[in-house]
């Protein structure tokens, strides 16, 4: 059983998640194996009031990354871009942020 705070791992705080923030667009990373249904349910479960219209994911690769000789590659992760409804709550963490 996973729970709703494994699936959403952190909010991501950018200038373009940012602009989405008046149209309630939200941007989280979420958990690699985690499907739509299972965000929008993890959302609702942990931001009390807030219900979900639509859920929109990417897989994001990557990058690589060289520090002198050495190269590596930071990590992949997946983005889940999420949009509430009309008449819901608005999320208070990113309230404070704009």
């Amino acid at each position: 059983m996973k729970y709703a705070h494994d699936i959403i791992r952190r909010p991501i705080i950018s200038e373009k998640s940012m602009d989405g923030i008046p149209a309630k667009k939200y941007t989280f990373e979420v958990s690699k194996d985690a499907n739509k249904i299972e965000i929008k349910n993890a959302i609702e479960t942990v931001f009390k009031g807030v219900k979900v219209k639509s859920v929109n994911t990417v897989n994001v690769t990557g990058k690589m990354k060289r520090v002198g000789v050495h190269t590596g590659r930071r990590p992949s992760y997946k983005k889940a871009i999420v949009t509430l409804t009309e008449d819901s709550k608005t999320i208070e963490f990113f309230e404070s942020m704009a």
